[in-house]
């Protein structure tokens, strides 16, 4: 029973008052009509709120895994297979994948924009749905090799270009040569264009071969991190600990109060900027 039978009681004897005390009833069905109200609309924005919260933490996550390991000391992470073995052998992590990572400046059709390039598998590209079940154009059976990437939908519109198009990636990493430094760059052509639906990912983000990303970036064989994802991922403290434990690392949670709330900020931002240039766009003509 939700309400009692005293609760009932006063209930009714305030809303069916007698004709002399009308007044009463007319006031206490306004008081149960605001609280009815009232809860309902609270009810409503909390709804929204959490189904916002994990649709952004589900793109996120989709991408970046619940979990990010890198090595304790700053440079590459050597072995990182056998720390891969260790992680997934503990309870509550269902997948760990290596990846190297880099910003870089892509140029195409005299469109020059910078870019984050991650090396992955095939097979982990393949296991994450956000991707491989959002190809637009392309397969991800061309995605092998050394000179192979998949691109976003916008990073394609903004430099016009499709599968098999070539870009060209500039590293901040200096090459040695006989005429001094100079900077890292090659050519690669595009296997597929995936659509996540966030703009910053969609126009920014450039995969690319693990072994490709490993020459590219000399990593040697080592990798930038792991990415793990968890069964439970708002409980990866007690995760984090046993990791810890086993070999000392460094761990980054990629749904913390702050990684969410910058990424919704910045998604926000941009969408905020693109309504204000087509509004001033269409202001000019």
């Amino acid at each position: 029973m939700i309400f009692s039978p005293f609760e009932r009681m006063v209930a009714l004897r305030y809303l069916k008052a007698r004709r002399a005390e009308g007044v009463i009833s007319v006031i206490a069905g306004f008081s149960l009509a605001g609280i009815a109200l009232g809860v309902a609309t609270l009810i409503v924005v909390m709804s929204v709120m959490n189904g916002f919260r994990a649709e952004l933490i589900d793109r996120i996550v989709g991408l970046n895994g619940h979990l990010a390991v890198y090595a304790a000391q700053p440079g590459p992470l050597r072995a990182f297979d056998a720390a891969a073995d260790r992680l997934r052998g503990l309870d509550g992590v269902l997948s760990v994948a290596p990846f190297v990572e880099g910003q870089v400046m892509a140029t195409a059709n005299g469109v020059a924009y910078g870019a984050v390039v991650r090396g992955v598998r095939r097979a982990d590209v393949a296991a994450r749905e956000i991707v491989a079940g959002n190809l637009r154009q392309g397969g991800l059976a061309e995605f092998r090799g050394f000179d192979r990437i998949l691109v976003g939908a916008r990073f394609a519109r903004r430099f016009g270009v499709g599968v098999g198009d070539a870009v060209r990636l500039v590293s901040p990493q200096s090459e040695p040569t006989a005429f001094g430094s100079l900077p890292r760059i090659k050519t690669y052509r595009i296997a597929a264009v995936f659509e996540v639906g966030m703009f910053e990912y969609d126009s920014s983000f450039v995969f690319m071969p693990l072994a490709a990303a490993q020459r590219y970036f000399r990593t040697g064989r080592g990798v930038t991190g792991l990415e793990l994802t968890v069964a439970e991922p708002d409980r990866v403290a007690p995760i984090v600990r046993r990791m810890a434990m086993s070999r000392p690392l460094s761990f980054t949670s990629m749904i913390r109060p702050e990684t969410i709330l910058n990424a919704a900020t910045r998604t926000i931002s941009v969408r905020i900027r693109n309504m204000t240039l087509r509004s001033t766009s269409s202001a000019l003509k």
